[in-house]
């Protein structure tokens, strides 16, 4: 029997990717898209054999109308407390009213669960939602991926090409997750698709620490990286402090300076370190390794 997947945020980068990783997987796949979205991203969700529902997800008894008869919600929504707790809110509860079995949030992030300690804004916001979601009854799934792979090949520090470098803070040898946003979208896929799962799914595509990304810059480039420490992670909390502090406008971004530095702070200090790993689950799955990427970045050049 086909199943049922209704994906939020299927305009979006990962969103678009999910609704084609479903498909792929023979699953039936209805997009739930804004009224005003873009007729073109709209015309390639159909391209890829989706149902197309528009509904504003303001609308409460509109969300629960769209819902009726999905298996599984997929939300890949994107943003900040007004769409990560009030949107994603309002379809958790259009989900249950609908009867649907299975939610999945957007998520798709190194290992929050962790890191209450250790402020980011983006965790946080999606900690509170985890809260909410553990009590409301349907099924909650969610994936954890570590970093987007596809992320280092827009400056990370991380693994630099231009300017030959790896740059760090803490320690050279604590372990980083990535994974790719296509391999991401398939776990997501397969996870909606099973018949059971458990609450977190964790995966990662590679995971190597500053001194490998620095040796595989070297090695692929043919140039010595230099392995660069940038402080310790108290030096790099006392930067992101006074960097957010220097732009309040950026409370009102995604993902302002200060929200990326958040994002390597957990990862470097080794608290959102995803263990175990579930990669096991998914033995049909290649993953794409770092080494992948950087190769892609050179050919691009």
């Amino acid at each position: 029997m086909t199943s049922t997947i209704a994906v939020a945020g299927a305009t979006g980068n990962l969103g678009g990717r999910i609704v084609k990783a479903l498909r792929r997987n023979g699953a039936e796949v209805w997009a739930l898209v804004r009224p005003e979205a873009d007729p073109d991203k709209l015309a390639a969700l159909e391209a890829d054999g989706a149902r197309i529902i528009k509904v504003d997800l303001a609308d409460q008894a509109g969300l629960v109308s769209a819902l009726k008869g999905a298996d599984v919600v997929v939300s890949a929504l994107n943003g900040l407390r007004p769409v990560i707790i009030d949107a994603q809110s309002r379809l958790l509860a259009a989900a249950v009213h609908a009867g649907v079995k299975r939610f999945m949030p957007s998520d798709y992030a190194a290992d929050f669960t962790k890191t209450a300690d250790e402020p980011n804004r983006n965790f946080d916001l999606r900690r509170e939602f985890s809260e909410k979601l553990d009590k409301a009854p349907i099924e909650a799934v969610s994936v954890l991926n570590g970093m987007f792979t596809d992320i280092l090949a827009y400056g990370n520090p991380l693994i630099d090409l231009r300017q030959q470098s790896t740059t760090y803070w803490g320690e050279p040898d604590q372990l980083l997750d990535f994974t790719t946003m296509d391999d991401t979208a398939e776990v997501t896929a397969l996870t909606a698709l099973a018949p059971q799962a458990e609450r977190y799914v964790r995966v990662a595509g590679d995971t190597l620490d500053a001194k490998a990304l620095a040796a595989l810059g070297s090695e692929m480039t043919g140039k010595s990286f230099a392995l660069n420490r940038a402080g310790s992670i108290g030096e790099l909390g006392a930067a992101i402090d006074k960097t957010r502090a220097a732009d309040p406008g950026g409370e009102n971004e995604e993902f302002p300076r200060w929200q990326q530095m958040q994002y390597i702070r957990n990862m470097s200090s080794g608290r959102a370190k995803l263990e175990p790993v579930d990669n096991g689950m998914f033995p049909d799955v290649r993953w794409t390794r770092v080494r992948d990427v950087v190769a892609r970045m050179l050919a691009r050049g």
